[in-house]
């Protein structure tokens, strides 16, 4: 089931670092920069290769970098010059029409099944190559090559780290709103190849990815059972957790994939407890008589946000792995939920509840520093890309009298800017997501 088994290898990568003083960088931090301008040429064909292949490639990587908002993709008609693999760029054109960096690319088979992707990244005002890389894939595969390629593009000119070649798991709902159908669904970051992962008969929820990619752990409501379950991507086989005598709800994987975090409703309580996979063990983490939920692991392992009403209200909670003892982060106006750290775990994103609104927002661990970055009728989910710089959640419209409620998936940067929809077919409503880390 897993289509990313057909990528083959990285055969060959190499970048040309220089010391220059003014090499080109990307600021990423402030808001409301101007986009680095970036010129993509028409990718050479070499052989027997598709020119529809190529002109794909070429589109996905300037789709992929002009959707961060970081980017200008200067536009074909205005690049004064075709160059050449291996020939050297004339600077002075690509200067006259500002373009700050130029991307030369070239496809040709390698054997019966695979592509052999090239390509060069250069400093135009620098005047100086500053990567080279060379990749092979199934031809089945090949889109995955220009993910790739632009995450080395990408992370060459930031620094920071690509989030092109990952997916997204989510919940896609069909049907009228008293009828809806919950199909557990996966789909590329940028909602290309999209397909369901569960049937139309089994009610299903809160769909996280181990951290390895090789599973999915839900909830599912199978015989209506509320139940923590396990989807193996490569065999597509399912299984439950465990028997745990109540309803269980809201898991997250550790980040070693070696426990799962989830809620677990005991005689009307509910906590949260850690199931060692290998062991097959549960482990009670929260005690008391309120609502623990949402738990999310700090990268390192060593915490776990969530969120509690013990205190009056919804708010979030730290709770320390190796003392047991928990403190809570968030006392701004409102209710606060569903926390999940980001990968470099310098921030917590959360949705906020205030005013008859609701938000989307991050601050540090320690719950300072709130900064907003969306808000509307009904939104919910937060969900990091790799190298948190960029938001998945997703956002219920409020529908006037006799209409339906449409739901989008949506992505937002951490500046509050360049939010923009992941689209689905207009008969399909997106709901919970999670952004997987990079693909193996």
């Amino acid at each position: 089931m897993r289509r990313l088994l057909s990528f083959m290898m990285v055969v060959f990568s190499c970048a040309f670092i220089s010391n220059a003083r003014g090499e080109l960088h990307v600021d990423i931090v402030a808001g409301g920069v101007d986009p680095t301008s970036i010129a993509v040429q028409k990718f050479e064909t070499i052989g027997k290769v598709s020119s529809s292949d190529a002109k794909m490639l070429r589109e996905v990587v300037e789709n992929d970098l002009k959707r961060t908002g970081l980017f200008r993709i200067v536009n074909h008609n205005a690049l004064p010059e075709f160059v050449k693999m291996n020939d050297m760029p004339n600077f002075k054109s690509w200067k006259a029409i500002k373009t700050q960096a130029l991307v030369q690319a070239s496809l040709q088979p390698d054997g019966k099944d695979n592509y052999k992707l090239e390509f060069y990244l250069w400093d135009v005002n620098g005047e100086e190559q500053i990567e080279a890389q060379s990749l092979i894939a199934s031809k089945k595969s090949v889109r995955r090559l220009a993910h790739i390629m632009a995450d080395a593009i990408y992370e060459r000119l930031t620094g920071e780290i690509g989030y092109f070649d990952t997916q997204i798991v989510f919940i896609a709902e069909t049907g009228p709103v008293d009828k809806r159908v919950k199909r557990m669904a996966i789909m590329d970051q940028d909602g290309y190849g999209m397909r369901y992962l569960s049937d139309k008969k089994t009610f299903v929820m809160s769909p996280h990815f181990s951290p390895n990619m090789s599973s999915v752990v839900f909830l599912s409501y199978r015989n209506d059972d509320p139940m923590v379950w396990v989807l193996d991507l490569e065999t597509g086989d399912q299984t439950k957790l465990g028997n745990f005598g109540g309803m269980s709800f809201a898991p997250r994987f550790s980040p070693d994939g070696n426990r799962v975090a989830l809620s677990l409703v005991k005689n009307g309580i509910t906590n949260i407890y850690e199931y060692d996979i290998a062991n097959q063990s549960l482990k009670q983490l929260t005690f008391g008589k309120h609502i623990d939920t949402s738990p999310s692991y700090s990268p390192d392992g060593r915490y776990m946000a969530f969120n509690s009403d013990s205190s009056g209200s919804q708010q979030i909670h730290v709770l320390d792995l190796n003392t047991g003892k928990q403190k809570r982060i968030t006392f701004g106006a409102g209710r606060y939920a569903t926390p999940a750290w980001s990968p470099d775990g310098n921030y917590i994103a959360f949705t906020k509840m205030a005013d008859n609104t609701f938000y989307i927002g991050i601050m540090n661990s320690e719950g300072r520093h709130e900064k907003i970055l969306a808000g509307g009728w009904y939104m919910e989910a937060p969900s990091w890309a790799p190298g948190s710089r960029r938001v998945v959640y997703y956002e219920t419209e409020q529908a006037a009298d006799g209409e339906e409620r449409i739901s989008h998936i949506r992505s937002v940067d951490i500046t509050g800017q360049n939010i923009y929809d992941i689209e689905l077919d207009d008969k399909i409503n997106g709901v919970e997501p999670t952004w997987s880390p990079k693909l193996p």
